[in-house]
């Protein structure tokens, strides 16, 4: 029996091609869908329509708000259809694709208020002579077609963070999802329309990544909003000079444990920043500096932890680790770990791969910054260990890094607190707190190789806009 394919979208139109390609379950390998493999002619004609659209005006904001919030409503009372779509194609935890879909809700809502709240400025042009008698002022407008290209770790919340602001904003998108995570990304686009959305403003075009290069390419497409590695993030920056490009990329974040943290706490953040969704989030927790004082306890505490954590079926609410994305990153993140122990660093507990497939969380510890589990983002289970002496060294090993998007520190002094603020050079600095926590509202962005942008409905709407001053001479 053939496997049901869901449509592309451009215009509107269910778009279907003799071609197509399988999503599998990266935890057993069953299918579980089939999308049709796009060309770069369906590239052409989606990014017409949005030009189409971009040139015929943007839709009133209060038009724009009101399909975000009734996104928001179908959304919210959908969780489960979308969680179980996420978690299906993801492997993603079936408890963790579901806060997902919670958090999407989220998006949608805050982008709908930036709908409603998007202003300009007056300029006091009478503050010089030449502007005595004249009125002027700065309007936002939308950039244009906006190009999308989401990654598979998050294939709701992320996408609706690149649509939803672009929606707000006034932008036509289209959207190229990731090829192993299309399906829940062409269910919030079919929701959009369900909510008003006019055909033409988003279209979804599901194709191989050499076809996307010609939507990074493409003259008529203003603004790309890319999320993934950053190989492939400053390759598209290089080969895009004249467009606007936003990048969130990668990190291999690091927390520091000072001797007067609650180490219960450290544990269990630690444990849930670390292998929540097999660490295959760009803030998933990876390197940890631990005073020497209590580095020891601090380890056993999350072996221990480590040790209690559900493996396996991502159908299963008590799973915590499952599956990496395929069966080549597996093997990529085992090679990683067996590189670090031959180099000195000691195996804790996990780094094999049971019948299952699925690679045990690891815990490894005298790591050294040379390491690729250290010095690269490792995207899978695994979380290193190193001690330190004095918290200035803990701030100098945490920045020696080419990434820089969000750390974390334990401890119950404040002055440590605000230290730790001012030097670790990071887009976010969190106390008591995971790096791999994020509230969708907030500035959510790097440095260096973890991207040039932050993320957030508003800060993501004043990308998608340009300001235009207006001069009136009565």
């Amino acid at each position: 029996m053939s496997t049901p394919v869901t449509p592309a979208l451009i215009d509107g139109e269910d778009v279907v091609t003799e071609a197509t390609t399988e999503v599998r379950s990266p935890y057993d390998g069953r299918v579980v869908g089939a999308v049709p493999r796009l060309d770069s002619d369906h590239i052409d004609r989606a990014v017409a329509v949005g030009l189409d659209r971009h040139r015929g005006g943007a839709l009133p904001a209060h038009q724009r708000a009101a399909i975000l919030d009734r996104a928001a409503e179908l959304l919210a009372a959908r969780n489960e259809q979308f969680g179980q779509s996420i978690s299906q194609e993801s492997a993603k935890p079936i408890a963790l694709a579901r806060i997902e879909a919670a958090r999407a809700v989220d998006t949608l809502r805050f982008s709908a208020a930036q709908a409603r709240t998007l202003v300009g400025e007056m300029i006091a042009l009478d503050a010089s002579s030449a502007g005595v008698g004249k009125l002027g002022y700065v309007k936002r407008v939308p950039i244009g077609v906006v190009g999308a290209i989401s990654p598979f770790n998050f294939p709701l919340n992320l996408v609706c963070h690149k649509i939803a602001p672009a929606v707000a904003a006034g932008c036509p998108v289209v959207l190229k999802p990731a090829s192993a995570t299309p399906l829940t990304a062409l269910a919030i686009a079919r929701l959009f329309e369900e909510a008003g959305l006019p055909p033409g403003w988003l279209n979804v075009v599901t194709c191989p990544g050499s076809v996307a290069d010609r939507l990074v390419m493409h003259d008529d497409v203003a603004m790309i909003t890319f999320t993934g590695s950053p190989e492939v993030g400053w390759s598209i920056r290089a080969r895009a000079p004249r467009k606007r490009v936003s990048l969130e990329l990668g990190n291999n974040a690091p927390v520091i444990v000072e001797p007067d943290a609650d180490l219960e706490l450290a544990a269990t953040k630690i444990v849930a920043g670390g292998y929540g969704f097999s660490g295959q989030t760009c803030i998933s927790v990876q390197r940890v500096y631990a005073h020497r004082g209590v580095h020891d306890t601090l380890l056993d505490l999350v072996a221990a932890k480590v040790a209690t954590l559900v493996v396996g079926d991502p159908a299963d609410p008590a799973t915590v680790v499952s599956a990496l994305i395929n069966g080549s990153e597996t093997q990529r993140v085992v090679g990683w770990v067996d590189e670090a122990v031959a180099q000195g660093a000691r195996l804790v507990t996990g780094g094999v791969v049971g019948d299952d497939s699925v690679l045990r969380p690891t815990v490894l510890a005298e790591v050294t910054a040379d390491m690729r589990v250290c010095s690269t983002e490792v995207f899978g289970p695994v979380v290193g260990f190193a001690a330190y002496d004095d918290v200035e060294d803990a701030f100098a090993a945490a920045n020696a890094t080419r990434y820089g998007l969000q750390a974390a520190i334990f401890t119950s002094s404040i002055s440590t607190a605000l230290r730790a603020a001012d030097v670790l050079d990071f887009g976010g600095v969190l106390v008591n707190e995971m790096p791999t926590w994020r509230a969708d509202q907030q500035p959510y962005g790097g440095l260096r190789d973890s991207g040039n942008t932050r993320e957030g409905p508003a800060f993501a709407v004043q990308e998608m806009t340009e300001r235009r001053t207006i001069i009136m001479q009565p």
